[in-house]
C-alpha cells in the first residue's frame, strides 16, 4: 500500500519504519530534512512537501505535535489527496479539532480517523502502541491492517473526535501515575528505605503499572531522557481539562496533575521527560 507519513519525530519516525518493514511503500515529509533522509536510509521515500507525501497515497499518517499543526496540514492532505483516501490522523489534539477535520474531509469523499496512541517512544519502537480511534466504523475496518502494524491493542471507541477524548482520559491517569510514582519515592527515601526495593514490590502488588514496569529503574536514578517530553504532556492535560470543561464535570485530581506538570515547565523541565515530575515533587520538599 502507498502510504504519505507526515511527521516524522520521536513517535512518527519509528511508526514510519514499521509500515516500511511490513512491505508497505512509505513517502515522508517533515520540517526536518534530516527526518526525511534518515526514512530514506531506511527505504521509504522522501517528500519537499505535504503535497508531495500526500500525492498518490491510499493511506495518509499524521503524526504532528498540536492542534494548530493539524489544522495548517489537514486542508492540504484533504484537497491533494486522491479520491476515497483514507485519512489517519494520528496527533494527540483538542476533540473539537478533530470533529471539524471530518467534517471537511467528508465533504469531498476523504475517510478520516482520528487514531491517537499511547505506549511512547518504545511502543512505537515496537510496534506495540495502543491506538484509540474514532470515525466512521466501516473507515476503521479500512485502517485496521495499517493501525495493526502500528499498535497491539487497536479499539474503535466511538465517532469522530471519541479517539480524542479517550486519549486525554489516558493522559490524566497516566499524569497522576507518575504524579504518585513521584511521592512514593519521595517517602521511601525520607524514610531510609531503599526505593529499588520499596518499589519492586509495588510493581508486584495491585500497585503495579506499566509506569511502574519501564520507568521505576531510571526515575530512581534520576535519569529523563525524553521518551515524552513534559512540554507534550503539558498540552495534553490542556485538552484534558478543556475537554472536561465541555462535558461539563469536575476532575479534581486532573486538575492538581495538570498544575504539577505545569510546575514542572515553568522550572525549566519542559523537554525532559515526563517522568521528571519527580522533580517538581522533590522540590517542594526542599
Amino acid at each position: 500500500m502507498n502510504i504519505g507519513f507526515v511527521g516524522l519525530g520521536i513517535m512518527g519516525s519509528p511508526m514510519a519504519a514499521n509500515l516500511l518493514k511490513a512491505g508497505h511503500v512509505v513517502t515522508g515529509y517533515d520540517v526536518s530534512v534530516e527526518r526525511v533522509e534518515q526514512l530514506v536510509a531506511l527505504g521509504g521515500k522522501g517528500a519537499s512537501s505535504v503535497v508531495e507525501a500526500v500525492g498518490g497515497a491510499a493511506v495518509v499518517i499524521t503524526m504532528l505535535p498540536d492542534s494548530p499543526q493539524v489544522e495548517e496540514v489537514a486542508p492540504q492532505v484533504i484537497e491533494y489527496g486522491r479520491p476515497n483516501l483514507l485519512y489517519i490522523d494520528m496527533s494527540t489534539i483538542m476533540p473539537e479539532t478533530s470533529r471539524r477535520v471530518a467534517r471537511q474531509a467528508a465533504a469531498v469523499g476523504v475517510r478520516a480517523l482520528d487514531a491517537p496512541v499511547s505506549g511512547g517512544e518504545r511502543g512505537a519502537v515496537d510496534g506495540t502502541l495502543s491506538i484509540m480511534v474514532g470515525g466512521e466504523a466501516e473507515h476503521f475496518q479500512a485502517a485496521r491492517p495499517v493501525l495493526g502494524v502500528l499498535g497491539t491493542t487497536v479499539v474503535h471507541v466511538g465517532p469522530a473526535g471519541a479517539g480524542q477524548t479517550v486519549k486525554a482520559a489516558n493522559q490524566l491517569v497516566v499524569g497522576g501515575i507518575y504524579g504518585l510514582v513521584s511521592e512514593a519515592i519521595v517517602l521511601l527515601e525520607a524514610s531510609g528505605v531503599d526505593p529499588v526495593a520499596g518499589l519492586d514490590v509495588l510493581a508486584g502488588g495491585l500497585a503495579g503499572s506499566r509506569i511502574l514496569e519501564l520507568k521505576r529503574h531510571t526515575m530512581v536514578k534520576r535519569e529523563f531522557a525524553p521518551g515524552f517530553r513534559i512540554d507534550l504532556h503539558h498540552k495534553d492535560m490542556g485538552i484534558a481539562v478543556a475537554a472536561a470543561r465541555e462535558a461539563g464535570v469536575s476532575l479534581p485530581l486532573t486538575g492538581q496533575v495538570a498544575q504539577l506538570v505545569a510546575a514542572a515547565r515553568a522550572q525549566g523541565h519542559g523537554s525532559l521527560d515526563h517522568s521528571a515530575l519527580l522533580k517538581v515533587v522533590e522540590r517542594l520538599n526542599g
